[in-house]
């Protein structure tokens, strides 16, 4: 019944962020749009490249949906209403997100195409470098937690939210989400105007409609993340617990695509040279003040 109750989440929360995608990049309100492109992509034919690495060319959207509910799996929306509370849970969370790199490196050799190579090897290195600020700000919410249980990481935070202990690792974290998601101006892989597409270039048909999908929930895991590590979880006054996870969520997801959408796309010596020469130091900085916070006010 959890997992019923959690997929259902995941799914209506992918759905009403592609309402806001759609929204914002046409400034049309439409309820119903995501729901009649998904059946215009289930009804387009598949075209399949002339020369592709078949097993990679397949299994790429598949294993991005799954990397994705991996890592929702291990993150509550209530008190008991999760799909399992692993020890690890808050490492368990990166360990998961590393097969986004999996899945789209694969759909960048699959197709066997110029386009989707250069943005699969862009988010090889995109994520090698944002990978750090996901793992080194969850090592700081662990300190304070003193648990890598995120139950016990959403209890932690009943005195007082991360956001508010630890506000640098939150900017840290939050923009390294947005970089696992490929999200404007982090849209490296696919750009658009650059690449036609990239990593999503080649796909057609039912294969873009998983891919699409995948990606969706890609951002919802990654807004629930935020929200268990640094919002408070399910913490909140008058309404129940389910409700305020659920409103959180969906004020990150939307965070994040609004920030993006009035961004430049950054150039990706740029990103990099951001990520490795101020952005870890950063996260190094973070831990040390929250050890010294852990020590004096607990």
């Amino acid at each position: 019944m959890r997992i019923a109750v959690v997929l259902g989440f995941l799914l209506l929360g992918a759905y009403l962020i592609a309402v806001l995608e759609a929204w914002l990049a046409t400034g049309r309100l439409r309820l119903a749009a995501p729901g009649w492109a998904a059946m215009a992509l289930l009804g387009r034919e598949s075209v399949v490249p002339r020369q592709p690495d078949r097993l990679f060319f397949e299994t790429a959207p598949v294993l991005l949906l799954i990397a994705a509910l991996l890592a929702a799996a291990v993150l509550p929306l209530a008190p008991g209403l999760f799909i399992t509370n692993l020890a690890t849970g808050a490492l368990f969370v990166n360990a998961a997100l590393a097969y986004v790199l999996v899945a789209l490196l694969m759909a960048g050799w699959g197709p066997d195409g110029a386009y989707a190579l250069i943005g699969g090897w862009r988010f090889l290195g995109q994520l090698i470098a944002y990978s750090m600020l996901i793992v080194m700000p969850i090592t700081a919410v662990a300190m304070r937690a003193e648990s890598l249980l995120t139950t016990d990481i959403v209890a932690s935070q009943a005195g007082l939210w991360n956001i508010l202990y630890q506000p640098l690792g939150f900017v840290l974290f939050f923009l390294a989400a947005m970089g696992v998601a490929f999200l404007p101006p982090f849209d490296l892989p696919s750009a658009e105007g650059e690449l036609a597409g990239g990593v999503t270039g080649e796909y057609t048909g039912v294969r873009l409609a998983v891919f699409r999908l995948g990606r969706l929930v890609l951002v919802i895991t990654l807004s629930a993340a935020t929200v268990v590590f640094y919002l408070g979880g399910w913490l909140g006054p008058v309404l129940p617990p389910w409700a305020w996870s659920a409103v959180k969520i969906l004020a990150v997801s939307a965070a994040m695509l609004s920030i993006g959408h009035y961004l430049p796309r950054i150039r990706e010596a740029h990103l990099l040279a951001w990520c490795w020469k101020l952005g870890i130091p950063l996260a190094l900085l973070n831990i040390f003040i929250v050890g010294i916070l852990v020590l004096v006010w607990p």
